[in-house]
């Protein structure tokens, strides 16, 4: 398939009222409103196409940005194309989609990570600390767990919404996994206070820190 024919493939399977749910969430004008399923239908069908995958990504279209990072081949990126990537999009469905299928398979990753926390663009930071979150989970060694928790304290209450997000995770990430910072976590989180009241529905854990790590550490027994 081409890009022009995705593009009406794409558009075919569009409706308003999820074209108003995305707007409602960040996403700019040029996106059809398609369904999250059904885009992974679409890849599905092409399976892995590196050139058609750097193509989507260039029309901006949400939807067909969305199908790019499915279909690319991380490998295959150099680091200042998908630096370039990151600052080009301004919706966090398609960033984190990025980060999900592209980042978290991506060879010099670790070197985004440490470019990312240094940076002035949302989006970018956003991805290093979901990045340093990960690592704080599955592969601490090498962090500096006390200065990560420093720079979270001074800089998450004036933080971007978008990398609070990922900030907040990095923290009860710490609380979780590291007994010996818990109890400092735990108290960052109580004196920030950000997302003390967020919505949840029945069933789900609160992403307030003290809350999400206080459940955390008891589901693990």
């Amino acid at each position: 398939m081409t890009t022009a024919e995705i593009l009406i493939k794409l558009q075919s399977l569009g409706n308003e009222k999820m074209r108003l749910h995305s707007k409602k969430n960040g996403a700019h004008d040029n996106q059809f409103g398609v369904k999250l399923g059904d885009i992974r239908k679409v890849a599905d069908t092409i399976k892995s196409d590196h050139q058609l995958a750097k193509a989507l990504w260039e029309t901006g279209n949400v939807e067909a940005r969305l199908l790019s990072t499915l279909i690319i081949v991380p490998k295959l990126l150099s680091t200042e194309e998908l630096d370039s990537m990151v600052r080009s999009e301004r919706f966090t469905q398609v960033i984190d989609w990025l980060y999900a299928y592209v980042i978290k398979e991506y060879p010099d990753r670790e070197k985004l990570r440490e470019s990312w926390l240094l940076s002035d663009d949302s989006m970018a930071s956003r991805l290093g600390w979901s990045l340093t979150s990960g690592r704080i989970a599955r592969n601490p060694e090498g962090l500096d767990i006390p200065a990560i928790l420093d720079r979270i304290e001074k800089e998450m209450p004036k933080a971007a919404p978008e990398v609070q997000w990922t900030m907040n995770s990095a923290l009860a990430q710490i609380g979780i996994n590291h007994l010996t910072h818990r109890e400092r976590a735990i108290k960052i989180g109580e004196r920030l206070g950000i997302y003390r009241n967020y919505p949840v529905s029945k069933g789900c854990t609160s992403p307030f820190a003290p809350i999400w790590i206080n459940e955390m550490v008891k589901r693990q027994g």
